[in-house]
């Protein structure tokens, strides 16, 4: 089970830290990535991370504003955004892989459901 959280309503311009925590299975051998799905359109790739957190990989619309990371021993990903735009308003999911970085949804072998994040203008 993947347990994501951290969402809420922020203003244009804020911070907002998500956390994705995992029971029952160890994360620490998989690639975890973070998706998003805004009303009306498809599930986007934001970024994914390798199982020892040394290589990420971000969406290009992302310009250094998100950053992943991991830790192990807590069994927990997160994603820091910064710099927050109305247009990241969407719900926000982790999912978890085995083998390599992808940004491609199809993938992810198992997922967490969701947190809302809601950018105010």
């Amino acid at each position: 089970q993947l347990q994501a959280s951290g969402g809420g309503l922020v203003q244009a311009g804020g911070s907002l830290r998500l956390s994705c925590a995992a029971s029952g299975r160890a994360l620490s051998s998989n690639v975890m990535g973070w998706f998003r799905q805004a009303p009306g359109k498809e599930r986007e790739f934001v970024a994914a991370i390798g199982w020892s957190g040394s290589s990420t990989y971000y969406a290009d619309w992302v310009a250094g504003r998100f950053t992943i990371s991991r830790d192990n021993a807590k069994n927990t990903v997160y994603l820091q955004m910064n710099s927050l735009k109305p247009e990241d308003t969407a719900v926000y999911y982790c999912a978890g892989k085995y083998g390599r970085l992808s940004q491609n949804n199809v993938n992810y072998d198992y997922w967490g459901q969701g947190t809302q994040v809601t950018v105010s203008s």
